[in-house]
């Protein structure tokens, strides 16, 4: 299976980047092909609104940007990981810019070989997650009908127990 991470954490040793590298392990293991695209390192502009993608565009962004990449990889992808850290109850701005861009890939439908999806969020207090799973629950799971394959937390410093879940669960996947 290719799994394509979308991590938006500008931090590179943070938590996020510590949980991507766990995930990637056991994805690893059980054979399956990992792209990770660190969206805090690309140029990635948010959405214009100017439906140019569904128009003259033909699900194409007028917009020339990094954004392209993702592009590219989604057409690829079997399942997606969205990888963020919490702030102010919703994942990363660098994040949901690459989300909100999803309009022109995913409308009128999704890119055909995506199926799952899964989430890993950390923040520094347990009820932060509100917003961000809103969005995933949304976005994800109900518009584009993805299959949900879970969402890992983990609030405050991430230890060796939390990185062992989530190596576990994506050997399994």
């Amino acid at each position: 299976m290719n799994i394509l991470i979308l991590n938006g954490s500008p931090r590179p040793k943070g938590n996020t980047a510590q949980m991507i590298s766990a995930f990637i392990s056991g994805a690893d293991e059980a054979g399956h092909i990992c792209t990770e695209i660190n969206v805090c390192r690309k140029s990635i502009r948010g959405c214009l609104a100017c439906e140019y993608c569904h128009t003259k565009g033909n699900g194409q962004c007028i917009q020339k940007d990094d954004m392209h990449e993702v592009y590219e990889a989604l057409k690829e992808t079997d399942m997606l990981v969205l990888a963020s850290p919490i702030y102010y109850h919703g994942i990363s701005g660098q994040l949901k810019c690459v989300i909100d861009r999803f309009y022109s890939a995913a409308y009128p439908k999704k890119p055909e070989k995506l199926k799952k999806v899964c989430a890993i969020y950390c923040s520094g207090d347990p009820d932060m997650y509100e917003g961000a799973l809103f969005s995933y629950r949304g976005d994800f799971l109900e518009y584009l009908e993805l299959e949900d394959c879970g969402v890992f937390t983990v609030h405050g410093d991430v230890d060796e127990v939390d990185l062992l879940k989530i190596r576990k669960a994506a050997s399994e996947l």
